[in-house]
């Protein structure tokens, strides 16, 4: 029983963490709160590579 809590466990973190890490891209991409958090610096950096 323990065992299979564990493996659920596992997979339900390694959903949120990918989860997070799409939302983080496409904060970026469509310039999101977090973008506009950022240095003026960064910011234009990921303008030129996005």
């Amino acid at each position: 029983m323990k065992e299979i809590m564990k493996k659920n466990k596992r997979v339900t973190l390694v959903i949120i963490f990918t989860i997070l890490i799409i939302a983080g891209l496409l904060d970026l991409k469509y310039e999101g709160l977090g973008y506009q958090l950022l240095p003026t610096t960064i910011q234009s950096y990921l303008n030129d590579i996005l």
